[in-house]
């Protein structure tokens, strides 16, 4: 945790201190970069590359982030957010590759916690809210060889709100972990987060056991969702039921099952 009464840093990301407070378990490689276009990107090229597996691409500011979906980009000035991507210590079955997006959620939630004290919401498919607005997104990248893949956890995670107010152009609005924890660390954060995921590493291979996890989690049993479809933009709303095999998110619709996939759809609000 960090100091309560240490003031806000805004000086670059100490990827020493992270490599330090991680000392010794799977997740110690972290290589920082002041600018890239995206550390997914850069991690893709890595993944066939044993050597890079556990490592970190942390950058403070990416040119061409981007979202889950074709043409959505994330917009983080520089220094105001945790920008990676963490290549996975181990591969994964391909049959369960649509769980990596929920078992990282799962360890960001559960590193934030560790690293500042925030509590974070999990919203399907792949985003984090802190109160009713979005404070982080997950984009994972993986290269498929037979019945395994290599696998990059991408994520994007506001810290600081910065002082300049580029946030007022998202709509909606984004948090930052500093509305509600003034002092949080980056390095605090990112330490929780790679610590988080050393421990769960061995549920990989229960995607099932993921899923579950997630969902409770997310309190996602009885929650209302409403839902826009990518092929014709209709809204979709129901009461969620649970994730069904693939991740796809059940819904109660007027008494009525209806399971939106995962590669379908977008969450509004």
């Amino acid at each position: 945790m960090p100091d309560g009464d240490a003031p806000l840093s805004r000086s670059a990301f100490d990827a020493a201190r992270v490599r330090a407070a991680l000392a010794g378990t799977r997740f110690a490689d972290v290589r920082a970069m002041q600018e890239t276009g995206s550390t997914n990107d850069d991690a893709a090229a890595l993944l066939g590359d044993r050597r890079a597996f556990g490592a970190t691409l942390v950058a403070e500011f990416q040119t061409a982030g981007r979202g889950r979906k074709a043409g959505r980009s994330w917009i983080a000035p520089a220094g105001s957010a945790l920008t990676f991507t963490t290549i996975l210590p181990v591969r994964v079955a391909a049959d369960a590759l649509w769980a990596v997006p929920f078992w990282t959620a799962l360890a960001v939630a559960d590193g934030v916690e560790e690293g500042c004290g925030a509590r974070l919401d999990l919203r399907w498919p792949n985003d984090l809210d802190l109160g009713a607005r979005k404070v982080a997104g997950i984009l994972c990248t993986s290269r498929v060889t037979g019945s395994e893949a290599a696998v990059g956890c991408g994520v994007g995670l506001n810290v600081r709100r910065p002082d300049d107010g580029a946030p007022a152009a998202i709509d909606p609005p984004p948090a930052y972990l500093s509305d509600v924890q003034p002092h949080a660390a980056r390095e605090d954060i990112l330490a929780g987060i790679l610590g988080a995921m050393d421990g769960l590493v061995d549920v990989l291979d229960r995607p099932a056991a993921i899923a579950r996890a997630w969902e409770e989690r997310a309190g996602l049993r009885g929650r209302s969702y409403r839902v826009r479809l990518d092929a014709d933009g209709t809204i979709v709303e129901g009461t969620a039921i649970g994730l069904d095999r693939e991740g796809g998110l059940i819904l109660d619709t007027s008494g009525r099952e209806r399971v939106v996939h995962l590669a379908d759809a977008r969450v509004v609000t």
